[in-house]
Parts: C-alpha cells; structure tokens; sequence
C-alpha cells in the first residue's frame, strides 16, 4: 500500500494556494515601493501648494505643433500669475523625478521597455514623426515631461491633504490611472473624480469602473472622441452637454451635478442629468447601496469647454470657465474635501490666459491662496 504524499492529494489546492501566495507578495512589493517613493516629499509652508516645472513645457525641434494641443502652455499660465503679482515664482513647489521603482508600480518591465522604441512612442502619442528621432532624444523631451507631470500630480494630492487644496499646472489626466494606486495607498481611502474636460474620460472610467473607492462624475460632449459606450457603463454620474451649449446652461447643469453629488453623501439616491438636443434635461436616479465620503476629490479642469476650441466644441465664455471652477472648489470646501485641480486639456492658445485668471478669480474669493506665506514661514 502506497501513501500519497500532501503534494500530490490536492494539487489544486496546492496551485492556489502557490497563486494567492503570489499575489500577496506582488502587491506587498508594490506597497513597499510607494511607500518608500521620495516623490511624497515634504513641502515647507512657505511654498504654495501650486505645482509646475519648467520640464512639463514641450519645445523640441517643433514637434509641438504636430499635435493640436498647447504643450507649453503650462509656463504661460505661472507667467501671467507671476507677472499680474499673483504668484512669486520662488514659492513654486517643483517636483522631483521618478525612480524606477516608482514606474514599476503602475507598469510592468516589459512595458516600460518598450518605451525604448520611438515607434512605440509615437504610436501612444499620435505624432507619427516622432518614430523618426533618436530614442535618447524622445526619452529626454517627450517622455520626461510627462512623466513630471505625473509626479507633479501624486505631490499635490499630498499637499492637498495636508493644505485643503493643490494645483498642478500640467496635462496629466490621460494618466490619471498612473497617480490612483499612489493616492489610494497613501492613507486616502476613497477618491471623487470630477471630470470637466470637454470628451469623456474613457481612460480612467475603464481603469476604475470596477474599484468602489472611486467615484466618477464625467460632464462631456457627447458627440465627439472618444465615443466610448461601453465606457459609459462605468460612470457613476454622468452629464452629456452637447455641442453649442451655451455658457448659462452648462453652469446650470453643473449646479444640478454637484447638488446630486451632496444628495449622495446624505442619502441613498445617485441622480445624473442628461442634456438632450431639445435643450431640455432630463434627471435620473440611481439607488447606492452605500454613500460614498470621499477623503479627495480630483478634479479635472480641461479648458476645451471654451467657445471656439476645435475639438471641444462647447460654446462656455472665459468668464463661465472661472464660475465653474469657483463652484467646483466652493462645493469642496463646504463638504470639507481636499480637492486637486489639474489644469489639462484646452486647444486654443488662449486658454493659458484663462486658466490664469481663473486661478486669480479663486485666490480673490479666498477659495485659494496665492500671496501670502503662513505667519511664522
């Protein structure tokens, strides 16, 4: 009579037990490296809680003007702020660069490996005739100012929990699932996404439509890119405004988003508005089986809403892109929620000016400051 060894009487068992063993190790090992990530550097309180680097503008060899969108806006922006004495320029917080073990944790080696090709990079940034430069050169100007927008945003969710609120002066929503793990592991337990750009957010409602611990209100144009449907399934409130809304009706269905938002925190309904062609909106309800708190709200603040930008397509004034942005910060604020501006998207130059006196119209209402450091700094 033989005896089967333990090995062999439940080799099932043994394969996943092998499998949930690998997990729990992947994912301490990832919480190793964000905790030891240097990216969560502190911030003197004489320094505003305002993040940008002279890196996150791209200017190389023209490549910048084969893609419609204004990357080197962000300098602008800090220049008129600076300029109008809003800002000084030595209260910038900079951000530091990420070290591999910060990539690893949202990519894998193999990914980042393949960034190693500028066919690859070109590719995921749709300009073409970047396959054409040296690698060496596409890491340097192309990838780096992106990545240092990233970790300018992962700072500045720190700093907003540390200050009430933070601002990176950079375009990084399209790597919003990048910053997520971090925010989520750095004892923040439920994140708000605001979404205010003009196209719908389909990266990041794929990336979390699953994940309870955040929660997406995504106010888009209907009627142009992405066109993701099965996007939509994930989000949890969401607002169509089409093309040639007007400023008055946008700021109108605004107020009716964020005041469904309270309704959730308060009650068991989720409601979201649909603006149909007529004009006419229409309101429905979702039942949540629990309310959701958020401890940080993400809010992005695409300027692509304004009239006259080719591919937003929405008609909203100068004027009413400072209201919303004032109506997003004064919801946070009466709801005691740090909150995280990123100023993203936005197609015409002008929007670099906008944007600033947006910021300035949010520093006269107190709901920011720019000026003056804390007494004792």
């Amino acid at each position: 009579m033989t005896t089967s060894s333990p090995t062999n009487e439940n080799p099932g068992a043994s394969s996943s037990s092998s499998s949930s063993s690998s997990s729990v190790d992947v994912e301490t090992l990832r919480r190793d490296r964000i905790l030891s990530s240097k990216l969560y550097f502190d911030v003197p309180l004489r320094m505003v809680p305002l993040i940008y680097s002279s890196s996150y503008d791209i200017a190389f060899l023209c490549i910048e003007k084969l893609h419609p969108f204004d990357s080197s806006k962000w300098g602008r922006i800090c220049q008129f702020l600076i300029k109008d004495g809003v800002l000084e320029r030595s209260r910038i917080v900079e951000p530091l660069e990420a070290s591999n073990d910060d990539l690893l944790v949202v990519h894998s080696e193999s990914y980042l490996s393949s960034l190693k090709s500028s066919y690859k990079v070109a590719i995921i940034i749709e300009v073409p005739p970047v396959a054409l430069l040296p690698n060496c050169l596409v890491q340097q100007k192309v990838l780096y100012p992106f990545c240092k927008q990233v970790w300018g945003t992962i700072l500045a969710a720190k700093l907003a929990k540390e200050r009430g609120w933070a601002i990176n002066v950079g375009r990084v929503w399209g790597n919003i699932y990048h910053l997520l793990p971090q925010i989520l592991s750095a004892n923040v337990c439920m994140v708000m996404i605001i979404d205010l750009d003009a196209h719908q957010g389909n990266g990041h409602e794929m990336d979390f439509g699953n994940d309870s611990r955040v929660y997406i209100l995504d106010m888009y144009n209907p009627d142009i890119y992405p066109f993701d449907f099965k996007a939509r399934t994930y989000i949890d409130q969401s607002v169509q405004v089409q093309s040639g809304t007007p400023t008055q009706v946008y700021l109108e269905e605004l107020d009716k988003a964020l005041e469904a938002i309270t309704m959730m925190t308060e009650g068991p309904k989720i409601a979201y508005y649909v603006l149909t062609e007529a004009g006419a909106s229409q309101c429905k309800f979702l039942v949540a089986g629990n309310n959701f708190n958020p401890e940080l709200v993400v809010y992005n603040a695409g300027t692509d809403i304004l009239d006259g930008d080719p591919l937003g397509q929405l008609k909203v004034s100068p004027n009413g892109v400072a209201s919303r942005d004032e109506k997003v910060f004064r919801f946070a604020k009466k709801k005691n929620i740090p909150l995280v501006m990123l100023t993203s998207g936005g197609y015409m130059k002008s929007s670099a000016k906008v944007i600033a006196d947006s910021l300035m119209n949010l520093s006269v209402k107190r709901l920011i400051d720019l000026a003056s450091p804390p007494l004792g700094t």
